[in-house]
Protein backbone atom coordinates (compact mmCIF):
# COMPACT_ATOMS: atom_id res chain seq x y z
CA UNK A 1 0.00 0.00 0.00
CA UNK A 2 1.43 3.41 -0.93
CA UNK A 3 2.40 5.68 1.96
CA UNK A 4 -0.19 8.29 2.91
CA UNK A 5 -3.05 5.75 2.90
CA UNK A 6 -4.59 4.71 6.22
CA UNK A 7 -7.03 1.77 6.47
CA UNK A 8 -10.41 3.15 7.48
CA UNK A 9 -14.11 2.52 7.54
CA UNK A 10 -16.44 4.41 5.22
CA UNK A 11 -18.46 7.04 7.13
CA UNK A 12 -22.19 6.33 7.44
CA UNK A 13 -22.96 9.53 5.51
CA UNK A 14 -20.38 8.89 2.75
CA UNK A 15 -21.13 10.23 -0.73
CA UNK A 16 -19.16 9.29 -3.84
CA UNK A 17 -17.88 12.57 -5.31
CA UNK A 18 -15.35 11.57 -7.96
CA UNK A 19 -12.53 9.30 -8.98
CA UNK A 20 -8.79 9.50 -9.47
CA UNK A 21 -7.89 9.84 -13.14
CA UNK A 22 -4.12 9.64 -12.90
CA UNK A 23 -0.98 11.08 -11.38
CA UNK A 24 -0.35 14.78 -12.01
CA UNK A 25 3.27 15.85 -12.15
CA UNK A 26 6.16 14.01 -10.51
CA UNK A 27 5.67 14.87 -6.82
CA UNK A 28 2.71 12.65 -5.93
CA UNK A 29 -0.17 14.91 -6.94
CA UNK A 30 -3.41 13.28 -8.11
CA UNK A 31 -5.61 14.34 -11.01
CA UNK A 32 -9.28 13.91 -10.04
CA UNK A 33 -12.46 13.77 -12.09
CA UNK A 34 -15.21 15.21 -9.86
CA UNK A 35 -18.80 14.02 -10.34
CA UNK A 36 -20.01 17.60 -9.83
CA UNK A 37 -19.40 20.69 -11.93
CA UNK A 38 -18.89 22.55 -8.63
CA UNK A 39 -16.28 20.56 -6.66
CA UNK A 40 -16.31 22.79 -3.55
CA UNK A 41 -16.79 19.76 -1.30
CA UNK A 42 -13.47 18.33 -2.54
CA UNK A 43 -11.73 21.60 -1.69
CA UNK A 44 -13.35 21.90 1.74
CA UNK A 45 -12.72 18.35 3.00
CA UNK A 46 -9.34 17.65 4.55
CA UNK A 47 -9.91 13.87 4.53
CA UNK A 48 -11.02 11.83 1.55
CA UNK A 49 -11.96 8.16 1.61
CA UNK A 50 -10.94 5.89 -1.26
CA UNK A 51 -12.30 2.57 -2.48
CA UNK A 52 -11.01 0.42 -5.32
CA UNK A 53 -12.44 1.03 -8.79
CA UNK A 54 -14.88 -1.38 -10.38
CA UNK A 55 -12.93 -4.30 -11.84
CA UNK A 56 -14.29 -3.55 -15.33
CA UNK A 57 -12.89 0.00 -15.09
CA UNK A 58 -9.45 -1.03 -13.92
CA UNK A 59 -8.79 -4.77 -13.75
CA UNK A 60 -5.92 -5.83 -11.52
CA UNK A 61 -6.10 -2.83 -9.16
CA UNK A 62 -4.04 -3.75 -6.09
CA UNK A 63 -2.92 -0.51 -4.44
CA UNK A 64 -5.15 -1.25 -1.43
CA UNK A 65 -8.25 -3.19 -0.46
CA UNK A 66 -11.32 -2.09 1.46
CA UNK A 67 -11.48 1.60 2.35
CA UNK A 68 -8.55 3.90 3.04
CA UNK A 69 -8.43 7.50 4.25
CA UNK A 70 -6.08 10.12 2.87
CA UNK A 71 -5.24 13.57 4.24
CA UNK A 72 -5.33 16.35 1.66
CA UNK A 73 -2.61 19.03 1.88
CA UNK A 74 -3.94 21.05 -1.04
CA UNK A 75 -6.65 20.74 -3.72
CA UNK A 76 -7.29 23.13 -6.58
CA UNK A 77 -8.90 23.42 -10.00
CA UNK A 78 -6.75 22.62 -13.00
CA UNK A 79 -8.37 22.85 -16.44
CA UNK A 80 -11.48 20.61 -16.39
CA UNK A 81 -10.43 18.59 -13.35
CA UNK A 82 -9.18 18.91 -9.80
CA UNK A 83 -5.63 18.22 -8.67
CA UNK A 84 -4.74 17.32 -5.11
CA UNK A 85 -1.64 16.76 -3.00
CA UNK A 86 -1.94 13.94 -0.50
CA UNK A 87 0.07 14.06 2.72
CA UNK A 88 2.75 11.34 2.61
CA UNK A 89 2.30 10.56 -1.11
CA UNK A 90 5.45 11.99 -2.63
CA UNK A 91 6.15 10.39 -6.00
CA UNK A 92 4.45 9.79 -9.33
CA UNK A 93 4.60 5.99 -9.12
CA UNK A 94 2.63 5.93 -5.86
CA UNK A 95 0.09 8.35 -7.32
CA UNK A 96 -0.28 6.27 -10.50
CA UNK A 97 -1.07 3.20 -8.38
CA UNK A 98 -4.27 4.93 -7.23
CA UNK A 99 -5.60 5.51 -10.77
CA UNK A 100 -9.30 4.68 -10.91
CA UNK A 101 -9.92 4.76 -7.15
CA UNK A 102 -13.35 6.07 -6.18
CA UNK A 103 -13.42 9.12 -3.87
CA UNK A 104 -15.95 9.48 -1.07
CA UNK A 105 -16.54 12.32 1.37
CA UNK A 106 -18.55 12.51 4.53
CA UNK A 107 -21.73 14.50 3.76
CA UNK A 108 -21.14 16.43 7.00
CA UNK A 109 -17.87 17.81 5.57
CA UNK A 110 -19.63 19.53 2.63
CA UNK A 111 -19.66 23.34 2.86
CA UNK A 112 -23.05 24.81 3.73
CA UNK A 113 -25.18 25.57 0.67
CA UNK A 114 -26.36 29.13 0.11
CA UNK A 115 -30.00 30.09 0.48
CA UNK A 116 -32.09 28.43 -2.24
CA UNK A 117 -29.16 26.22 -3.29
CA UNK A 118 -29.12 22.48 -2.73
CA UNK A 119 -26.76 19.59 -3.17
CA UNK A 120 -28.17 17.06 -5.60
CA UNK A 121 -27.53 14.28 -3.11
CA UNK A 122 -29.95 15.98 -0.70
CA UNK A 123 -32.73 16.09 -3.31
CA UNK A 124 -32.56 12.46 -4.40
CA UNK A 125 -35.24 10.45 -2.62
CA UNK A 126 -37.52 13.41 -1.86
CA UNK A 127 -41.22 13.09 -2.66
CA UNK A 128 -42.61 15.54 -5.20
CA UNK A 129 -46.14 16.93 -4.87
CA UNK A 130 -47.92 19.70 -6.74
CA UNK A 131 -49.74 22.71 -5.29
CA UNK A 132 -52.96 20.70 -5.09
CA UNK A 133 -51.22 18.00 -3.01
CA UNK A 134 -51.18 15.42 -5.83
CA UNK A 135 -48.20 13.05 -5.48
CA UNK A 136 -46.05 13.19 -8.63
CA UNK A 137 -43.41 10.67 -7.58
CA UNK A 138 -39.97 10.52 -6.02
CA UNK A 139 -36.74 12.19 -7.19
CA UNK A 140 -34.50 9.39 -8.51
CA UNK A 141 -31.88 11.56 -10.23
CA UNK A 142 -31.09 15.02 -11.52
CA UNK A 143 -29.84 15.97 -14.93
CA UNK A 144 -27.75 19.00 -15.84
CA UNK A 145 -29.04 20.61 -19.04
CA UNK A 146 -26.79 23.65 -19.20
CA UNK A 147 -28.75 26.61 -17.88
CA UNK A 148 -30.52 24.62 -15.15
CA UNK A 149 -31.01 21.19 -13.64
CA UNK A 150 -33.97 18.90 -14.21
CA UNK A 151 -35.58 16.66 -11.59
CA UNK A 152 -36.00 13.08 -12.84
CA UNK A 153 -39.11 11.98 -10.92
CA UNK A 154 -40.08 8.30 -10.87
CA UNK A 155 -43.72 7.31 -10.38
CA UNK A 156 -46.00 4.34 -10.98
CA UNK A 157 -48.15 4.61 -14.10
CA UNK A 158 -51.11 2.52 -15.17
CA UNK A 159 -50.56 1.04 -18.63
CA UNK A 160 -53.26 0.61 -21.29
CA UNK A 161 -53.68 -3.05 -20.27
CA UNK A 162 -54.26 -2.03 -16.64
CA UNK A 163 -50.87 -3.15 -15.33
CA UNK A 164 -48.63 -0.91 -13.24
CA UNK A 165 -45.16 0.07 -14.44
CA UNK A 166 -42.46 2.53 -13.42
CA UNK A 167 -42.44 5.76 -15.43
CA UNK A 168 -40.47 8.98 -15.26
CA UNK A 169 -41.36 12.65 -15.60
CA UNK A 170 -38.94 15.51 -15.97
CA UNK A 171 -39.52 18.75 -14.04
CA UNK A 172 -37.19 21.74 -14.53
CA UNK A 173 -35.59 22.64 -11.20
CA UNK A 174 -36.18 26.38 -11.51
CA UNK A 175 -38.13 28.79 -9.31
CA UNK A 176 -40.94 29.24 -11.84
CA UNK A 177 -41.91 25.55 -11.27
CA UNK A 178 -40.45 24.75 -7.84
CA UNK A 179 -42.38 26.41 -5.01
CA UNK A 180 -40.61 24.92 -1.98
CA UNK A 181 -37.93 22.42 -1.03
CA UNK A 182 -38.28 20.93 2.44
CA UNK A 183 -35.21 18.77 3.04
CA UNK A 184 -36.22 17.90 6.63
CA UNK A 185 -39.77 17.06 5.53
CA UNK A 186 -38.44 15.14 2.51
CA UNK A 187 -40.73 16.97 0.10
CA UNK A 188 -40.56 19.24 -2.93
CA UNK A 189 -43.66 21.24 -3.87
CA UNK A 190 -44.00 22.19 -7.53
CA UNK A 191 -46.33 23.99 -9.91
CA UNK A 192 -46.75 20.99 -12.21
CA UNK A 193 -49.61 18.75 -13.25
CA UNK A 194 -49.57 14.95 -13.55
CA UNK A 195 -50.49 15.07 -17.25
CA UNK A 196 -47.61 17.36 -18.31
Amino acid sequence: MPSGLTPSGLPDDAIEVGRILDAWGVKGWLKVLPHSTDPEALFAAKSWFLQAPDAKFRPGFNAFSGTVAISIEEAKTHSDSVVAKVQGLDDRTAAEALRGARIFLSRSSFPAASKDEYYWVDLIGLDVVNREGVALGCVRDLMATGPHSVLCVEYTATQEDGTQAAAERMIPFVSVYVDAVDIAGKRITVDWQPDY
